[in-house]
């Protein structure tokens, strides 16, 4: 049965410390739980961890955005400054020519002040020139615009920061909870829900899309993605040693030349939507929330996906049946 959960939004930076927290304070383990809770309360923490997972990525890609806003202001603050070094000679000039016999201190008593402050010091000296009172005003105007340049780069670096890091806290939260639950549940008998139907060998509803004619590009699509197995499910990883969800499902579908999104938030809008029994070889299917899914994985066929779960096992090739098929949202065919 497919579950369709009311959408969720994008986790914030303030987030990203809220669900640790709720994943943290959630994950504490019951009094003598029986199997079937312990199996349930896995199952949460599994989608907790999606979501984390989500949400790290997110921090990552705005991270990156961060970073390269922080080089253009860089790049702008330099450029400022030497636009403002051609101007400092023209400047000189004028106070010169202002104060006969002009020392030093000329300089301060247009600019040793705030940049309002010294745009009045001008305004008064109606000796000048309209152009040389021009000059100036546009000297200490830059000046100010160079400090907002340099302000707003050091704000952007330290608001990437605290993003990041707030991610990596809520992460390692979640990974210690499913790791401690994963125990519980191995105690009590039980098998893990989320790798357990890796042995079914297929079927499920759907199964029939196997049997599908491929494309050369899905083939290429499919071979890199069954080439992974085996490797490490890692955090943001991108490959080539190591893929998260969304890694792996972007660094395979580059295999046929599409360019998918970072996120899983963004992959579902990128390509058209198709129903759980029409899938396709290399359709990706999407999980736990229909308009802000956290999970994803590559249809395979038969009933099978291939996909990367969490940090406590490798990327693998899993049916379908059961819990995967019972938290499936929406699948799109990319183009």
């Amino acid at each position: 049965m497919t579950r369709n959960p009311e959408p969720t939004r994008r986790l914030t930076t303030v987030g990203f410390v809220a669900l640790g927290a709720v994943v943290l304070s959630s994950g504490v383990a019951l009094a003598d739980p029986s199997e079937s809770e312990a199996r349930e309360r896995y199952e949460e923490l599994q989608e907790e961890l999606s979501e984390l997972n989500a949400a790290y990525n997110e921090a990552q890609e705005d991270h990156s955005s961060a970073q390269a806003e922080l080089e253009d202001l860089q790049t702008q603050l330099e450029q400022a400054q030497e636009e403002l070094e051609a101007a400092s000679g023209q400047v000189s000039v004028i106070v010169q020519g202002a104060y006969t016999g002009a020392t030093h201190s000329s300089m301060g008593v247009l600019f040793g002040g705030e940049a309002d402050t010294a745009l009045q010091n001008i305004a008064d000296l109606d000796y000048l020139s309209a152009g040389q009172q021009t000059v100036l005003a546009d000297y200490v105007s830059g000046v100010e615009h160079a400090e907002e340049l340099y302000n707003a780069a050091e704000a952007t670096e330290e608001a990437a920061a605290e993003s990041l890091e707030s991610a990596e806290t809520a992460m390692s939260e979640g990974e210690t909870a499913l790791d401690e639950q994963a125990e519980v549940l191995e105690s009590l008998g039980g098998v893990d829900p989320i790798a357990a139907e890796a042995a079914d060998g297929g079927g499920g509803s759907g199964s029939s899309g196997g049997t599908a004619a491929v494309s050369g590009d899905v083939q290429a699509v499919l071979d890199f993605a069954r080439a992974q197995i085996g490797k490490p499910y890692v955090w943001g990883g991108t490959g080539p040693d190591g893929y998260d969800c969304s890694g792996l499902t972007q660094a395979a579908w580059a295999q046929a030349g599409v360019n998918l999104p970072r996120t899983t938030y963004d992959q579902v809008n990128a390509g058209t939507p198709v129903s759980r029994d029409q899938l396709q070889p290399g359709d990706l299917m999407f999980f736990y929330s229909a308009s802000a899914p956290s999970h994803v994985g590559i249809y395979s066929g038969n009933g099978m996906m291939i996909h990367g779960s969490n940090p406590s096992k490798p990327l693998e090739e899993v049916s379908l049946a059961a819990y995967w098929d019972s938290v499936f949202t929406g699948a799109v065919r990319p183009a």
